[in-house]
C-alpha cells in the first residue's frame, strides 16, 4: 500500500545520523540590523579598527525575494572574518525584548591576543565615551569587557585564560547531561524547572572554588 502524504502541517522526522565530516572552516560573517550604516561604519572603522570590506545595495532579499531596498556593509576582523550590517530605511524599529535575559545573552565575542590588550580596549573605548562592563574574570576561563555598538549590539572583547578553554568536549557533554537529565526529573516530579537548575548549579559551581592557601 502507497504511503500518503500528510496534511496535519507537521514535518516528517528526519533519522538522527552522525555528521558527514563538515564542519564550517570559519566565521564568514554575522549580520545584524543597523538604523545607520553611517554611524555603524565609524564605529567599526574607528572605533573597532577594522576595514570597511565590501557593500551590496539591491531592492530585493535575494535569498527570500521580499521586497526590502536595503543597504548591507561588510567590516573586515584580522582573520579575514566579517562583521556585517543591513540598513533598511522604513524599517520600525525592534520589539523590545520580553526579557533581559535576550539583551545580555545575544552578544558576539572578538577575541584580543591576551589580557594586556583586554585592559587596551577597555582604557580606548573610555577614553571615547564607550560605556564599557568589566573586565570580568569568567571562572579562569576567559578575560572579557562589554559594551554596545550604536545600533544596540552587544559586543565583548575577550581573551583566554585558559589555552585550552575551547577544548572541554567530554566535560562539556557531562554538563550537558547533568542539564537535561535535571530538566526531565524536575518535570517528572512537578517540581519547579529554574529552581531545580539553581540547585544544580550551587551544587556544581564547587568545581570553580578555588583553593584556599596552605
Amino acid at each position: 500500500m502507497q504511503a500518503t502524504a500528510s496534511h496535519s502541517g507537521a514535518k516528517p522526522k528526519v533519522a538522527l545520523t552522525p555528521n558527514p565530516g563538515l564542519t564550517p572552516m570559519m566565521l564568514n560573517h554575522a549580520a545584524w540590523v543597523t538604523p545607520d550604516a553611517a554611524a555603524t561604519t565609524d564605529f567599526y572603522t574607528r572605533i573597532m579598527g577594522m576595514e570597511l570590506a565590501s557593500t551590496v545595495l539591491d531592492d530585493s532579499v535575494p535569498s527570500t525575494g521580499d521586497a526590502i531596498p536595503y543597504f548591507h556593509i561588510f567590516f573586515r576582523m584580522g582573520d579575514g572574518s566579517t562583521l556585517a550590517f543591513f540598513e533598511a530605511p522604513g524599517v520600525p524599529p525592534p520589539s523590545k525584548s520580553s526579557h533581559p535575559a535576550y539583551d545580555i545573552f545575544n552578544h558576539i565575542a572578538l577575541e584580543a591576543k591576551d589580557r594586556a590588550e583586554v585592559l587596551r580596549w577597555y582604557e580606548w573605548l573610555k577614553s571615547q565615551g564607550v560605556d564599557v562592563i568589566g573586565p570580568t574574570d569568567h571562572k579562569g576561563l576567559i578575560l572579557s569587557i562589554y559594551f554596545h555598538d550604536p545600533a544596540g549590539i552587544r559586543l565583548e572583547i575577550t581573551t583566554p585564560l585558559d589555552k585550552e578553554w575551547n577544548r572541554h568536549t567530554e566535560k562539556g557533554y557531562a554538563d550537558l547531561k547533568l542539564w537535561e537529565d535535571c530538566k526531565e526529573k524536575a518535570k517528572a516530579e512537578g517540581r519547579d524547572v529554574p529552581e531545580a537548575l539553581l540547585e544544580l548549579i550551587k551544587d556544581v559551581r564547587k568545581r570553580y572554588a578555588k583553593k584556599e592557601p596552605a
